[in-house]
């Protein structure tokens, strides 16, 4: 337990040192000092410096916190609740019924429609789409008596959602499918200031209300007999746990496209660097974990150097799949932590 301030605050410096290399990195090369000038002065847009930090990198970088505080703590709610170390945020549909709503208004309008389809249009579908799956996951689980008969309900609405976006794309044109794909490889360099406005509550409201579930969540690592005789209040748990898990990741698909390993592979990097089953330290674990994997994954989807940049969806399953293939070989038990 004495470690845990130390490793806490190792992961905080961390952040601090990849958060100024993010900063610096780019298509553009800025120095250090042109950056800190522009940071001092303000979003003022009087130089091109000042635009290129303020309007391009910051929001970007600041995207890439919040995926990496959200996604990871929406996994580590899945993998507790259904005990399951291969259990991700996008078990319940939530993703699935996001893509599928954005298939709907980019290849299901028509190409006579196509150029009416902006970036807020998408946004706004997403979030219909995962807000419309969450209600039915919400409404289901009320009915349903075990978490293991919801984790088979959520894998067969994904899988059956996504064979009809696949239908879609079958059946749409060139220039609509394209549209759709590069939405599906996920990026952060579109998000604005104003929708990082609407992303920061969202994701808030879920990381207090995960934080208020601690001890809720590790009654349950124990049994749901267990912590039923504990006092716990399953039902209202089980809304409340899959509200939260849907709300993070709804979100970010909604503003930043599907972000693929990022929520399975993290919880698993927070077991390992603090060794402890216990929520009070694997939430805040985590969130940090993730901050610092997300900006190291937006460094290198900048491909320094170079004008174009990687989708951050590939590079986060480029990082990702290795990292949960190494966590089994290195830890071959990890129904340990379940």
């Amino acid at each position: 337990m004495r470690s845990y301030p130390y490793k806490i605050s190792g992961l905080i410096i961390l952040i601090g040192i990849l958060f100024l290399a993010d900063l610096l990195i780019g298509s553009v090369y800025i120095s250090f000092q042109n950056i800190w000038n522009a940071l001092l002065s303000g979003n003022t847009g009087a130089d091109p410096v000042s635009v290129i930090v303020w309007q391009t990198r910051l929001p970007r970088i600041l995207a890439a916190v919040l995926c990496g505080l959200a996604l990871p703590l929406a996994g580590l709610l899945m993998q507790t609740f259904f005990r399951n170390p291969v259990a991700g945020p996008d078990m319940l549909g939530i993703t699935a019924g996001a893509g599928f709503a954005v298939a709907m208004v980019t290849m299901g309008l028509g190409a006579a429609s196509l150029s009416l389809v902006g970036n807020m249009t998408m946004i706004t579908a997403a979030v219909a789409g995962a807000i419309a799956v969450l209600v039915l996951m919400l409404l289901v689980a009320g009915r349903l008596r075990d978490h293991i008969s919801l984790l088979i309900l959520g894998l067969m609405l994904g899988t059956a959602i996504s064979a009809i976006t696949g239908i879609l794309q079958y059946f749409s044109n060139r220039e609509a499918l394209k549209r759709f794909i590069m939405w599906t490889f996920g990026s952060l360099g579109g998000v604005t200031w104003e929708q990082l406005a609407w992303m920061f509550p969202f994701i808030l409201i879920g990381i207090i209300v995960a934080w208020s579930m601690t001890r809720s969540l590790n009654l349950l690592l124990a049994g749901e007999t267990y912590a039923v005789s504990m006092g716990l209040p399953l039902r209202k748990t089980r809304w409340l746990l899959i509200l939260v898990a849907g709300l993070l990741t709804g979100t970010i698909t909604a503003f930043c496209g599907p972000i693929a390993f990022i929520g399975i592979a993290v919880p698993h990097v927070a077991r390992l660097i603090f060794r402890t089953t216990d929520h009070r330290i694997l939430i805040p674990g985590s969130m940090l974990a993730g901050v610092c994997i997300m900006l190291l994954c937006d460094m290198l989807s900048q491909a320094p150097g170079f004008e174009f940049v990687l989708p951050v969806n590939s590079i986060t399953a480029i990082m990702g799949a290795p990292m949960v293939i190494w966590l089994l070989f290195r830890n071959n038990n990890l129904r340990q932590y379940f």
